[in-house]
């Protein structure tokens, strides 16, 4: 299951997972069944610049309108440390980044729920097949809708990471280009071909395995394990909390 990298391994892993890319990228059944997994946002953001970058046609790039939310006391009160120039450079699970690059053909994720009745809910993945300067519209490629053409709009979006001390607020398209997605993500999904690309280990409790159990079938997962200095090996870290074994008879 492991393969190897020719000096650049998100070339491999790509190359592997998504073979003849350019011949196969308007067919819909090529992205339904595949997808790069990564343990950290940062990885996964770096794969999806280099796929992008390999895809022809016209590019549209879509920025946020962030404002800080304030108090009711406040509201006359100007913020000068949350600038917009510093909310935009924010990055958290769940939420859009404050740029997104889109082409036609490229497959996203939803990041929230829009509507369940269409099923247009959180992890929902999409193709792009027409961009709009304030509309997507897209074709459901996962889940009971699979075919469905859909809109999307901005929506207004308050982070929920506990880890940021102060609230704003971001209007943005609630996608993430999706050919690679963070293993949290993935879970729920099944795939034919699965890339798992690991540059680091994993960082919380069943992640490895959560990866290794995408994919339907053995000849549909493939691995790809660097260690610090970009060189591949055959070693990674299986992350355990043994305190979750403490309660069980």
């Amino acid at each position: 299951m492991l393969i190897t990298t020719s000096g650049d391994p998100i070339a491999s892993i790509v190359n592997s997972t998504y073979p003849n890319l350019l011949g196969d990228m308007h067919n819909m059944d090529y992205f339904q069944n595949r997808a790069i997994l990564a343990p950290k946002n940062l990885i996964v953001e770096k794969v999806n610049e280099y796929v992008l970058d390999l895809l022809p046609g016209e590019e549209r790039i879509y920025l946020s309108y962030d404002t800080p939310v304030t108090s009711k006391t406040g509201t006359n009160v100007v913020d000068d440390v949350h600038t917009p120039e510093f909310l935009n450079t924010i990055v958290a699970s769940g939420l859009p980044n404050h740029k997104l690059r889109l082409k036609v053909g490229v497959p996203v994720m939803l990041l929230r729920n829009i509507d369940q009745s269409l099923g247009l809910c959180n992890g929902t993945r999409l193709i792009i097949i027409r961009m709009g300067r304030f509309v997507l519209e897209g074709q459901v490629i996962s889940d009971s809708n699979i075919g469905d053409k859909v809109f999307i709009t901005r929506l207004s979006l308050i982070p929920s990471d506990i880890r940021i001390p102060f609230k704003f607020q971001r209007r943005q398209f609630p996608i993430a280009v999706s050919f690679a997605m963070t293993i949290n993500k993935s879970q729920g999904q099944s795939l034919k071909h699965v890339g798992v690309y690991l540059p680091s280990p994993v960082f919380s409790h069943g992640q490895l395995y959560v990866a290794l159990s995408r994919g339907t079938s053995r000849d549909g997962l493939k691995i790809l394990v660097t260690n610090d200095d970009g060189e591949e090996t055959d070693v990674t870290s299986n992350v355990v909390y043994r305190e979750v074994f403490r309660n069980i008879s």
